[in-house]
């Protein structure tokens, strides 16, 4: 009986047994890798990107997916210090200039998000597509503003949102835990969470229900957007300048780690404690291969590798589930 509960409890927590092994063996072979400072770094790390993955799992569980946030990370920066140098040469304190430009940012990205989801329930385009165009627009929009090249317009106070620290904790990894708990609560504890569910389960029942199908698209599309416009204000403080060419292949780092965290691309499964699992999974792997001097090269390799199998195993825990 013992042994059938512990296969049951390593069946279901499979992710987190594989993380664990993880952590075990980067401790014997990585010097300082269970740190304190080292595990801080390897949150503060994983938080821009972990933020917007909680909005991720968000829209793939309601059936949609984002492929636009990558570019929005880098627009958002650029925008942010495009309107705080215009805010500047107009007079406006730094005070006043950054938090209207920051403010600016967020809501051009709950527009841009919840556009697309206007699209896709009007015009029944995929936000596939949607998202796909708006990479393209977003990435030379920030080119456009930017002439190419940093703007540093920023004061040196700005730094503390992308690279202070808050009792010793890096202020984004605050940011992170602080959205996973209010993402965790939406999902598990509140009608459109459950909605959210319903939609990615099947849409003509959640719609023949009564729930609001095309709101809920369009709000979690712009949940989305609005924690990548969030965290690209995040890592332009963090380097303190708004650069086009920030954020490349985010996309696909986020998708892995909603992927790898059990949520379903087929929408309709999946948690947001599972991302995170999945996100940290990232995060511990790259930490802990340029501990041990792993050659860069390879570490494309076998993190890619890494998360395929991460993948497989999720995939075959949700069928034995079923079964």
């Amino acid at each position: 009986m013992l042994e059938r509960a512990l296969a049951s409890v390593i069946k279901k927590h499979m992710m987190e047994v594989i993380l664990l092994i993880l952590c075990v063996i980067l401790t014997i072979k990585a010097e300082n890798f269970f740190s304190t400072d080292n595990l801080l770094n390897v949150l503060r790390n994983v938080s821009m990107q972990g933020i917007i993955a909680f909005g991720m799992t968000m829209v793939i569980i309601s059936g949609e997916i984002d492929l636009s946030v990558g570019s929005a990370v880098a627009f958002a920066g650029c925008f942010t210090a495009y309107l705080t140098q215009y805010g500047a040469n107009a007079g406006l304190p730094m005070q006043i200039a950054i938090p209207m430009a920051i403010l600016s940012t967020l809501i051009i990205g709950m527009l841009v998000g919840s556009f697309t989801g206007f699209i896709r329930m009007k015009f029944q385009v995929p936000t596939f597509i949607t998202t796909l165009a708006w990479m393209t627009a977003l990435s030379g929009t920030a080119e456009l503003i930017t002439d190419g090249f940093p703007l540093t317009p920023f004061p040196e106070w700005y730094n503390f949102i992308g690279g202070g620290y808050l009792y010793g904790v890096p202020f984004p990894a605050i940011v992170f835990i602080f959205v996973f708990i209010i993402v965790h609560f939406v999902m598990n504890y509140t009608s459109f969470g459950r909605a959210i569910y319903a939609i990615g389960g099947n849409m003509e029942v959640a719609r023949l229900s009564g729930i609001r199908v095309k709101a809920v698209k369009i709000t979690v599309m712009g949940i989305v957007s609005s924690l990548a416009m969030m965290s690209g204000v995040m890592q332009s403080s963090e380097i303190m300048s708004g650069s086009p060419t920030t954020a490349k292949g985010w996309e696909l780092d986020v998708i892995a780690a909603v992927i790898i965290g059990g949520t379903s691309l087929m929408g309709g499964a999946g948690t947001v404690k599972g991302t995170l699992i999945g996100i940290i999974f990232l995060g511990v792997l790259v930490n802990g291969m340029t501990l041990i001097n792993v050659n860069e090269y390879w570490q494309h390799v076998v993190r890619g590798s890494l998360i395929l199998l991460a993948v497989l195993v999720n995939r075959f825990q949700l069928q034995k589930m079923r079964e």
